[in-house]
């Protein structure tokens, strides 16, 4: 452990706040690390002094802390987007569009159940999305046969399965308990499921799972290499896209937050630094007649 190393080998007993500190801003200062590589690093230690050794460190006052560092996220133009998006095609293609144009992140689009599609109200509904939160969001009109074609794939695949004995789902919370017959209603299947089923080993009920991330992953970075695209474009670059987009075109950022799922406005406001590249978009005196 390179606590241990740094302070000669002493046994982490006969450390405390002071040498924690010390460890700490050495990373800070010394080292160079980044804020997270810092605070996993005293997350690991608190985590050793109060569960393995039984001791409550007392607050670090005396810590240097890592500066946080700012990164532009990578944004795709429109006419790259769409460059990607056409070089996608089957259930990866209609995900990649509502990461898009929901601007969804790609868990939350995978576990997106049926009955949170509202295809007539143009609306979609988040569960669970980050930091536990439910928000709505739209659903793009260009989306809406691509959807309505994936949710009729998804109502015959459920009734092949339920034929075949099968067609059970992963419910939330007590939802089980609750009303147990959810497992087996259409509204509860994923919109987007895995291509095959496992066996619950408490139950035996044959159920399937979302489809895996990596599939789609995959897809993308392979539409990516096609498309000739140099950006290090991932599902995510799609949700960064949606958002400076929206900025472009005029829409209030609190607007973009709520849309977002962002907790802090703070947040939405790093799309703001990817639209002033170039010069925070003044012209050059060299470009003026």
């Amino acid at each position: 452990m390179r606590f241990i190393v740094f302070h000669e080998r002493r046994h982490p007993r006969e450390m405390g706040e002071r040498e924690v500190t010390a460890y700490l801003s050495h990373l800070a200062t010394v080292r160079k690390v980044s804020a997270s590589t810092q605070n996993q690093a005293l997350a690991a230690l608190l985590f050793l002094y109060k569960y393995v050794l039984g001791v409550d460190l007392p607050w670090l006052n005396g810590l240097v802390r890592a500066k946080p560092t700012l990164r532009i996220p990578v944004v795709l133009t429109r006419t790259e987007t769409a460059a990607l998006l056409r070089e996608l095609d089957g259930t990866p293609h209609v995900v990649a569009v509502l990461l898009y144009g929901a601007g969804l992140r790609l868990s939350e689009a995978l576990q997106m159940r049926v009955k949170d599609v509202d295809i007539h109200g143009n609306e979609l509904t988040v569960r669970r999305g980050k930091g536990g939160k439910d928000r709505r969001t739209m659903l793009p009109a260009r989306a809406r046969p691509l959807l309505q074609e994936q949710i009729e794939r998804v109502r015959a695949l459920h009734a092949k399965d339920l034929a075949e004995g099968a067609g059970y789902v992963a419910l939330p919370d007590a939802m089980a308990l609750k009303n147990p017959g959810a497992a087996l209603d259409i509204n509860w299947q994923w919109v987007f499921p895995a291509t095959r089923w496992y066996r619950e080993p408490g139950t035996g009920h044959r159920m399937r799972h979302h489809l895996h991330q990596s599939v789609v992953q995959d897809a993308i970075r392979n539409a990516r290499r096609r498309a000739g695209l140099t950006k290090p474009a991932t599902s995510h670059t799609l949700r960064h896209s949606f958002a400076t987009h929206l900025l472009e075109a005029g829409y209030d950022i609190r607007t973009i937050q709520e849309l977002l799922g962002h907790n802090d406005v703070t947040t939405t406001m790093m799309y703001t630094h990817v639209l002033n590249k170039g010069g925070r978009g003044v012209k050059s005196p060299l470009d003026m007649d």
